[in-house]
């Protein structure tokens, strides 16, 4: 498998908001403010600093970008040509060491490249692929043996639906509109099925709360609607 298993109507949608990836007031705002929280939890349970990281699904590279001010060693792959370069050039002009960027299928970098990675990051992509369940194989297949595999995503019940479709779309205007399509979002159970069966081992879960009044986002014990999943490769 190569690149057959992408939406060509989310890469457009991804590829129309290209040039604000690093608008802090932008369509993609929410991504700046949970990042500091995400790499926090990834660095405090797989220390970064001198690993070999691939992260799937880049878009813009804010998370690949912040791996890299830890001291790991980044790629950054994804699918949106439009994507790919506005991170190669954020990357150049904040002299970001320790980066590089691919316009590649996670599927074929597996088979290209098995075991080669300590850490693989797949964040806020598995619900908006046709399949992501090869997303998760592939993963698998990258982390070396005794590595760790990080994915993020939404939950798939009715509070997830008011909150991150209606409410984060459509009232707080947080996320565009149609940005996320309810049938794709992926139950905790669904996603840790998923890695059992990719060989991965489930080794934590965290979700990420937003208050509308302050208008922040924390780290909590409630995977209801976002949440993140921690796995590692046997090794």
């Amino acid at each position: 498998m190569n690149e057959t298993n992408v939406d060509p109507a989310e890469l457009a949608k991804f590829s129309s908001l290209a040039h604000r990836w690093w608008d802090l007031e932008g369509e993609f705002a929410p991504l700046h403010h949970i990042n500091p929280l995400r790499l926090g939890w990834i660095d405090g349970l797989c220390p970064l600093k001198g690993a070999r990281v691939v992260d799937v699904g880049c878009g813009g590279g804010i998370l690949a970008d912040s791996m890299a001010r830890k001291g790991a060693d980044v790629l950054g792959i994804d699918l949106a040509d439009k994507s790919l370069k506005v991170a190669q050039l954020h990357a150049l002009e904040a002299q970001t060491l320790q980066i590089a960027y691919r316009h590649v299928a996670a599927e074929a970098l597996a088979a290209e490249m098995p075991g080669q990675f300590d850490v693989v990051t797949c964040m806020e992509m598995l619900e908006h692929v046709p399949d992501p369940e090869s997303i998760v194989r592939a993963c698998a297949t990258l982390v070396k043996p005794g590595g760790w595999v990080f994915f993020s995503t939404i939950n798939r019940n009715p509070k997830s639906f008011l909150m991150a479709i209606v409410g984060a779309e459509y009232v707080l205007n947080l996320v565009p509109c149609g940005t996320h399509e309810y049938a794709r979002l992926i139950r905790p159970s669904e996603l840790s099925r998923f890695c059992r069966d990719a060989g991965l081992d489930p080794a934590g879960s965290r979700g990420l709360e937003y208050n509308p009044l302050t208008r922040r986002y924390r780290l909590s014990p409630d995977t209801s609607v976002n949440y993140m999943l921690a796995t590692r490769r046997p090794g």
